[in-house]
């Protein structure tokens, strides 16, 4: 990256060292560029940013090149220049130092790693430094990247240095994979890599939170400032209670514009306890005054509640128009769809004809109901109107007094009325939210409770389901069990019959009593013979599919377990693929099969255990 001297305008640079002509404006241009450097007698735009050069830098500083431009070697002057574009390539040139000479690494190679960078970091580990490297030589070095603060030179070839800014510790950081050598020396002891990396350092770290500290103090002030501007301002302060303030006060209550503000005045000096005997009069005539505006307020009410109703009415009508059009649009689609015209619609035409026919039905009967709704809000409120009526408001008095009397007393119930609706509406919503927030204890209980016990009568019900099947197949089981004795029976005595009449006939014969012993032997192999037929009679087939898939996941579980396993095992395996089957229901099927499975006793005294085993392989020898 860098081409000329680094650190003191002292060192000469033999032209011949540049592959360039110093003659050549666009080759110095370039060589300026890599430097950093804006080239002096060239027209251009600044190569660098205003916080790389050094303010008030010297340009009559000379260099041994034949031309006199700046010399950017001087201490304080920044080596690194702001990390260039990522599509233009950084080509790592030749750094001449006063005391030492750095020469860039391999173009090819990756770039250096490093650490994570710490927050606030002013701090860089150097390592590969050669033996024989100072501090002033590694102050030389690096001082071109900003201002020093402090080095710490360990004897293992490594040191740390503080900058006194953080964008400095990215220009040292430019420098890892350098190799450095002192002077001309070729000793091992002189040269070196350097490896730049971040350092974590605690005093780094504490400018770095007493920064942030700072930071938010002002990001806090700033938000105060936009609080307080932006609030809305405080209400005047109220005046005192005088007679002139009173009086002022009174002329303002009989001012429609200025009564709001004049009735809180008037509340605020009532709570506060201005009200005495000396003033009690004019309080007494104030509040008259904002009585006075009671009737002014029904009038406005009545107003709106007739400008109410008159929207009411065009809604209603507006309504009632739209369900009609809803009405006749539905007759188009009813029509539609009956045979005459039906069967001349394509299959896609019919799909969407019924659809808008089933859409608009669903907007018409919802149009209808609230129609409906609008209808019995009215009468339910012209009942209200008729059972309210006043019996004194259908007889007209002429007379004044009693007209009053009558308005002030449906005044009174009017607003009666109303704070009794408002105390229902508050009660309404406190059982709400006590229903919602503050659910006791007892009640959660109760409901658990109530879920226990339902979940308790639905097992009790599976099982008692359960058990009346168990029931109904050990009595079919029984039936069958009594015919087949039936006739085992009726074969024994036929078979008695038999070998009688065959003794006999042996007697006569003069037959020995061998033949009569394999007559014997052959009538109890028959006897044999028709109790297995009727053995596999008894054991009735596989109900269903589920039976037959719980047959196959227990005969591989148990041919994996070849000593067997209990049923709570056997269950609590099943438990995971099917949550509903029972221990009881799966030792029924068991007992059904005695060929595939059969139950052996294991353990002596309190370790007697019962464990069924898969005989399969050695069942089907017997069959």
């Amino acid at each position: 990256f860098l081409a000329a001297a680094d650190g003191l305008g002292s060192i000469a640079i033999d032209t011949t060292q540049l592959n360039m002509s110093v003659t050549d404006p666009t080759a110095w241009a370039t060589a300026m560029n890599n430097l950093g450097m804006v080239p002096v007698g060239l027209a251009g735009q600044q190569l660098v940013t205003d916080s790389i050069c050094v303010p008030g830098f010297d340009p009559s500083l000379s260099m041994m090149t034949g031309i006199a431009p700046i010399n950017p070697m001087i201490p304080g002057m920044g080596l690194v220049p702001p990390p260039p574009p990522t599509d233009v390539p950084v080509v790592k040139e030749i750094i001449h130092c006063k005391s030492c000479t750095l020469f860039p690494p391999n173009p090819n190679l990756p770039p250096p790693s490093t650490r994570e960078r710490p927050p606030g970091c002013k701090t860089v580990f150097v390592g590969g430094l050669p033996e024989n490297a100072t501090e002033e030589i590694i102050q030389e070095v690096f001082e071109q990247c900003g201002d020093i603060t402090a080095i710490r030179k360990s004897k293992k070839n490594f040191c740390h240095i503080r900058f006194a800014e953080e964008f400095m510790v990215d220009k040292a950081i430019y420098l890892s994979g350098y190799r450095m050598r002192l002077g001309s020396s070729t000793d091992k002891k002189d040269s070196g890599r350097l490896h730049v990396d971040f350092a974590q350092a605690r005093d780094d770290f504490y400018e770095w939170e007493c920064k942030q500290r700072m930071l938010a103090r002002e990001e806090r002030h700033r938000r105060k400032m936009e609080e307080d501007r932006l609030r809305p301002p405080s209400p005047p302060a109220i005046m005192h209670y005088s007679e002139h303030e009173a009086a002022l006060l009174a002329e303002k209550l009989k001012d429609d514009s200025k009564f709001s503000e004049a009735i809180t005045v008037l509340l605020t000096w009532i709570e506060r306890g201005e009200v005495n005997r000396r003033s009690a009069n004019q309080f007494y005539s104030m509040v008259q005054s904002a009585n006075s505006h009671v009737r002014r307020l029904m009038n406005e009410k009545a107003a709106h509640e007739q400008e109410m109703e008159q929207a009411k009415e065009s809604f209603k009508n507006a309504l009632t128009g739209i369900l009609t059009q809803f009405e006749q649009i539905v007759a188009v689609f009813n029509a539609s769809t009956r045979q005459k015209a039906w069967d001349h619609f394509s299959k896609a035409q019919r799909k969407n004809i019924d659809i808008w026919r089933k859409h608009s039905e669903e907007l018409r009967n919802a149009h209808s109901e609230q129609l409906m709704g609008i209808r019995r809000e009215e009468e339910m409120e012209m009942s209200d109107d008729d059972s309210g009526d006043n019996p004194s408001k259908k007889l007209r008095v002429d007379d004044s007094a009693l007209a009053a009397q009558a308005y002030a007393l449906k005044e009174e119930n009017d607003s009666l009325r109303w704070q009794l609706d408002a105390y229902r509406n508050e009660v309404e919503l406190l059982k709400q939210e006590k229903g919602q927030l503050f659910r006791t204890e007892e009640s959660l209980t109760k409901d658990q409770q109530l879920q226990f016990l339902q979940q308790t009568m639905q097992g009790m019900q599976q099982q008692l389901l359960s058990i009346q099947e168990e029931l109904n197949n050990k009595k079919s089981e029984l039936e069958q069990a009594k015919e087949e004795q039936t006739h085992t029976q009726a074969m024994l005595k036929v078979l008695q019959e038999q070998l009688k009449s065959a003794k006999e006939l042996a007697e006569i014969n003069g037959h020995d009593e061998s033949q009569a012993n394999e007559i014997n032997v052959l009538t109890v192999a028959l006897v044999n013979q028709d109790r297995e037929k009727n053995s596999e009679k008894r054991s009735p087939g596989l109900k269903s599919e589920k039976e037959a898939l719980l047959i196959g996941i227990i005969s591989t579980f148990l041919h994996v377990h070849p000593f067997g396993a209990n049923i709570e095992y056997l269950w609590s395996y099943m438990q995971q693929l099917d949550s509903r089957i029972s221990a009881n229901e799966i030792e029924m099927l068991l007992m059904r099969l005695p060929r595939m499975f059969k139950q052996e006793f294991t353990g002596v005294g309190a370790t007697l255990e019962k464990r069924w085993k898969f005989c399969a392989f050695e069942g089907i020898k017997t069959i």
